[in-house]
């Protein structure tokens, strides 16, 4: 059983672009960062994505690793702020559904009961989740990350075609497992046609 060095050594493998040295790293912090990740977004697609940017970014910034500082710190640091920045884009998107609702039916009392904001936005993850990887990966790269289909085409080395077949799929799958037929086009209309 191979022995893994301790943290400051593998920081200055790092620092010199040792790929042993990243593939170590990664093995003995990737199952506690999941772990630690997952607690909060309780979605494994997300976790796992989340997972691969923390490592993204300490390859990105090796030059700026710092022996002397906690390596463990600054991964878990890294991984909660990617979980922060997470949180905001949700945050955000529920803004938008709510003052796209209101602005297309400010009168309407019956609207105002009818919508409960994290119910909406419950059951609208829980429909996307169900979507196939890449076509939910696709999705929320459009849709939450604010991607144009060509530059998802073009990071997934896909046709700019096949990511508006996947784009038209998912929709069609959204608008056809909402529950409440009306309120779907409504909020199909509000969130992701305008």
């Amino acid at each position: 059983m191979k022995v893994i060095p301790e943290d400051n050594e593998l920081v200055i493998k790092l620092q010199k672009g040792d790929v042993e040295a990243f593939d170590l790293v990664y093995s003995k912090y990737a199952g506690k960062l999941y772990g630690f990740a997952f607690k909060y977004l309780k979605s494994a697609t997300e976790t796992e994505e989340l997972v691969q940017s923390v490592f993204l970014k300490v390859w990105e910034n090796q030059n700026n690793l710092r022996k002397e500082s906690s390596f463990k710190s600054y991964l878990f640091t890294i991984a909660y702020n990617e979980i922060c920045n997470l949180f905001k884009r949700r945050a955000h998107l529920q803004k938008f559904i709510g003052n796209q609702l209101i602005e297309k039916h400010p009168t309407s009392s019956e609207t105002e009961e009818m919508i409960n904001y994290n119910s909406i936005l419950e059951q609208l993850y829980e429909i996307i989740a169900k979507l196939p990887e890449r076509q939910r990966t696709i999705f929320l790269k459009s849709r939450q990350e604010g991607k144009t289909n060509k530059e998802i085409a073009t990071e997934l080395g896909l046709s700019s075609g096949t990511v508006d077949n996947y784009m038209s799929e998912s929709l069609k799958f959204i608008r056809s497992n909402l529950q409440d037929k009306n309120f779907s086009l409504l909020l199909l209309f509000s969130l992701f046609l305008s």
